[in-house]
């Protein structure tokens, strides 16, 4: 069999030449050349298809399976709510932890967007965005409150989307963050 770029190269030199006819002839004797390809392109990617779709069921069953293990393990009180961990931590990052609404679903504190989670805490006419337990161990001692002016409760959002909401400080749950595997 010739290789495909040295019959293009050869074939854009002569058709110029050719007869409508005859160029017709070839476009249509070429389409017929593919059809089995186009078959069997065909074939494999409904194959494909149908594997990605298996991929895809497994991966939904897998995290249907772990959000149920942490909403049991929320209900069984082996994981702190954010307002249990605020009033016992002094030190740390809020990136140590995972965060979870009662529901089970996954949650990040603060802002969509933001680079870091924040911890909103109010004196009831300020507002402070605490960037790390220390911070919020400081305020939390001087008698603020988590949330914002008239607003109590955690801003939290779902990771990769813009939605946020403002969640009770005893429906958002902490979990420790696994630890990577090393590199």
């Amino acid at each position: 069999m010739q290789r495909t770029s040295a019959n293009v190269h050869r074939m854009a030199d002569d058709l110029g030449a050719l007869e409508p006819d005859e160029l017709q002839r070839r476009v249509a004797e070429v389409r017929e050349r593919m059809r089995p390809v186009e078959k069997d392109l065909a074939a494999l990617r409904a194959e494909r298809d149908v594997l990605l779709t298996e991929v895809r069921r497994r991966e939904r069953l897998a995290h249907r399976a772990t959000r149920a293990n942490v909403k049991t393990a929320m209900k069984e009180g082996r994981f702190p709510t954010i307002a249990e961990l605020v009033a016992a931590l002094d030190a740390g990052s809020l990136d140590d932890y995972a965060y979870n609404l009662k529901t089970g679903g996954e949650v990040r504190l603060g802002f969509p967007g933001a680079r870091a989670q924040t911890l909103s805490l109010t004196d009831g006419a300020q507002i402070v965005q605490a960037t790390d337990f220390a911070e919020v161990a400081r305020l939390y001692s001087a008698g603020w409150e988590l949330g914002s002016p008239g607003r109590p409760g955690v801003r939290v959002h779902f990771p990769g989307t813009r939605q946020e909401r403002l969640a009770p400080a005893d429906e958002v749950y902490a979990r420790t963050r696994p630890e990577a595997p090393p590199a």
